[in-house]
């Protein structure tokens, strides 16, 4: 049973004591795949090492997350735009907005993901998006170049019925992680009414552990966690989420199923 951790920052700090570890971990789980977003230029050396160490397993994204997005961001873009036309990526990633601490760069934030959801269309690669207090903006802003033929997914998805059925109107998936293990996440009400097909598994680590590691560090290797609460929720067995979710980012990621 293979799964795929379609997010995750194994790259970040909290990892460096112990990173080849948890990759093992990850291995010994199931998880055969890892995709990295990146964060910003401090980011990009790190996410490159992990990769280099782990080739078959750890696969960078591109892009510029909105919470490094300040009145600088054209210079960070730049690098981003260096970087996607020197080499093979997976994806646009980590981009979107964030209204979560305050709307200070609110503009910038707009800007910066349109041209680099622009990005995803010329380079022919899907975007992963970070959509945090502001799913219904992000919605608005990606509709025109979905509406192009870009695809993606909107990435630790928290949000309702209505923007679920919007954004897979746009032909994008929803990232499902540890907030539905969560008591009052909220995600039970909403995941029985979403077929798996419009799914794929992340961790989003080293944040948003799921239950019983709440509030712990997260890692890859707790990717069976989420797809049990998710066969719990849906009925779906354990063996069909890992198999369709991971069908589902390998599509995403344009690679292909090697087992």
């Amino acid at each position: 049973m293979q799964f795929t951790d379609s997010h995750a920052h194994v790259y970040l700090g909290q990892f460096e004591q112990d990173r080849d570890e948890v990759i093992r971990k990850s291995i010994d789980s199931g998880v055969g795949r890892i995709y990295m977003p990146n964060v910003d230029s401090e980011t990009i050396d790190a996410m490159l090492e992990a990769e280099s160490t782990h080739p078959q397993v750890c696969i960078p994204m591109m892009g510029l997350h909105p919470c490094s997005v300040n009145d600088q961001f054209e210079k960070e873009l730049q690098l981003v735009e260096h970087w996607l036309n020197k080499r093979s990526f997976a994806a646009v990633g980590e981009i979107g907005t964030d209204l979560y601490w305050d709307r200070t760069y609110w503009a910038q934030q707009q800007e910066a993901l349109k041209i680099q959801l622009q990005w995803g269309l010329d380079f022919d690669l899907p975007v992963v998006l970070h959509s945090r207090d502001s799913i219904d903006e992000t919605i608005q802003l990606v509709r025109p170049f979905a509406d192009k033929g870009l695809k993606g997914v909107f990435h630790c998805f928290t949000g309702n019925g209505k923007q679920a059925e919007e954004i897979i109107e746009m032909g994008f998936l929803l990232g499902i992680g540890g907030v539905a293990t969560f008591k009052n996440g909220g995600l039970d009400k909403l995941l029985d009414k979403i077929p798996v097909r419009h799914l794929v598994l992340e961790t989003d680590s080293p944040y948003l552990a799921p239950v019983p590691h709440r509030g712990k560090r997260n890692e890859p290797s707790y990717i069976p966690l989420i797809a049990d609460r998710i066969s719990v929720i849906t009925g779906e067995t354990v063996e069909n989420i890992a198999k369709i979710t991971t069908d589902n980012a390998l599509k995403l990621f344009n690679e292909i199923r090697k087992d």
